[in-house]
């Protein structure tokens, strides 16, 4: 059943939220945030809380040039894990600075963030990211629980419309991330240099010995690779898999 409510925010604002907890509810808690189908998608997945501030500051430029401005002159959704941490703040913060109206959706397990529901306005344990525009929380208890339900969600959104995955970083999560949009015929942009699981891609794109699931994914001839010293070649291949908003 659908839940829909408004959450706090870190930075004492608030944003519509709907909870959620069976699969054919996708499509339905969409259109309950006014997000309808279909719209160009593109979802970023990769390092959390494992990201210190220098590695932060080392990767702002892949969101501040690579990825943030396409989503918003292709007129896209973003779509993450919605917490304060890693990737999803590096792209909630760019959104800010760029100065994009983008949505940006946060799909968050709610066992991870502890939300506590009290209607109309609900709290959670662990940050949200400020910058996000609208969430959905997922059943499940731990960090990667909503890895599927970020795959199902850029779908149903995505609908007759294109849809990217861009990996940054990451860890044993990711290759979960990855193997959802393999599975869901979802081309993945892997950004080389980025390090952890990113990395372990970039390889064995380039035919090096590494992990088995790194290969077996890379087989589905979905995933490719992009220099993060190289951000305006990130944007030039999102705009290519995601087109150009023909409206103005």
């Amino acid at each position: 059943m659908i839940s829909r409510f408004r959450v706090e925010l870190p930075d004492g604002g608030s944003a519509p939220a709907v909870s959620l907890t069976d699969t054919k509810e996708v499509s339905a808690a969409l259109d309950a945030l006014e997000l309808y189908s279909p719209r160009p998608t593109v979802v970023v997945v990769g390092g959390a809380a494992g990201l210190d501030e220098a590695g932060m500051r080392h990767l702002a430029p892949v969101f501040e040039v690579g990825i943030a401005p396409v989503v918003q002159r292709s007129g896209a959704v973003g779509i993450d894990g919605g917490t304060h941490f890693g990737v999803m703040r590096l792209l909630g913060e760019a959104r800010k600075s760029t100065r994009a109206t983008y949505p940006l959706l946060g799909v968050v397990a709610v066992g991870s963030v502890k939300l506590r529901r009290a209607q109309p306005f609900s709290r959670v344990d662990t940050a949200l990211e400020p910058n996000h525009t609208e969430f959905v929380f997922v059943p499940g208890e731990q960090w990667g629980a909503e890895a599927a339900w970020i795959a199902r969600t850029a779908t149903a959104l995505a609908g007759t419309a294109r849809s990217i995955t861009v990996l940054v970083n990451g860890g044993e999560i990711a290759y979960g991330d990855v193997e959802q949009s393999v599975e869901a015929g979802r081309c993945v942009l892997v950004v080389s240099g980025s390090g952890g699981t990113a990395d372990v891609f970039a390889r064995a794109l380039t035919g090096a010995p590494v992990d088995k699931r790194a290969v077996a994914l890379i087989e589905s001839g979905l995933v490719r690779s992009a220099p993060m010293d190289d951000p305006e070649t990130i944007a030039e291949l999102l705009t290519v898999a995601v087109g150009e908003s023909t409206t103005t």
